[in-house]
């Protein structure tokens, strides 16, 4: 069973490097590396190319301008040829070499498996080994209590992509939150929950930048329920939301 891992960057020379050694090394051997640049200014580019021969005929990128983060994704999704498909950002990296092996071996255990969930660190820009939060996602349940996976840990069959859609552009800044509410409440997939961590996420995301980030997202989650007709609570909702991850520190 293939699984392809998708990565988005721009000018993420600082922190890429990082990244494809963490794929680079996994354990699992039937990956397909895919890496969707928007047509980086700094030597990004250079980074790629001297690891394209190493991953053998393994990696596929390209380097072309883009709507954004999830236009690259969406991208990167209609390269991929894996059952199963997973993202991991330019600045984020494997928490060790057999996250992948975990992941797949819960698809094989159960063939029917649409998805495959996990926790999270968040550590330090300049120290990885600093971590700073846990996200420690628990079992399944509504979202409109406030839950949901951590995207970076979420694993997908390509299959249902193809049969509900991607990333939704109209969201600038929840499309992630949207497409897995899509998938988990209107679409009701199956899921199975790696309780460890898989990944480690540098601090200093998008939507963390300022307060005012961090309104519009709510909003823009509050708005990603109306849009796939599920009921929530909008005055509450944001309490609902933010208070699991006052439980991260």
């Amino acid at each position: 069973m293939k699984i392809s891992i998708i990565t988005v960057c721009y000018n993420s020379s600082k922190t890429l490097r990082d990244t494809i050694e963490s794929v680079l090394k996994q354990t699992y051997s039937n990956i397909e590396y895919i890496i969707i640049d928007g047509n980086s200014k700094d030597n990004t580019i250079e980074i790629i190319k001297e690891y394209e021969q190493i991953f053998n005929e393994r990696m596929i990128w390209i380097s072309e301008p883009d709507k954004g983060l999830y236009d690259a994704m969406n991208k990167g999704i209609q390269m991929a040829t894996g059952d199963v498909i997973g993202l991991i950002n330019s600045d984020d990296l494997f928490c060790d070499y057999n996250a992948i092996q975990k992941v797949m071996q819960l698809f094989y255990n159960k063939k029917t498996l649409d998805s495959v969930y996990a926790d999270l660190y968040y550590v330090s820009q300049n120290n990885t080994d600093k971590i700073i939060r846990r996200w420690v996602t628990g079992t399944q349940k509504p979202f409109e209590d406030g839950w949901h996976p951590a995207h970076p840990t979420l694993y997908l069959k390509k299959s249902i992509y193809e049969s509900y859609g991607a990333f939704n552009l109209k969201f600038k800044l929840a499309a992630d939150f949207e497409i897995m509410l899509r998938f988990f409440e209107k679409h009701k997939i199956s899921t199975k929950y790696l309780q460890e961590p898989l990944v480690k996420m540098r601090l200093g995301g998008e939507t963390n930048k300022s307060l005012g980030n961090i309104y519009k997202q709510n909003i823009e989650c509050i708005r990603a329920f109306k849009s796939n007709e599920i009921n929530v609570n909008r005055f509450l909702y944001p309490f609902y939301r933010i208070l699991p991850k006052l439980r991260q520190f």
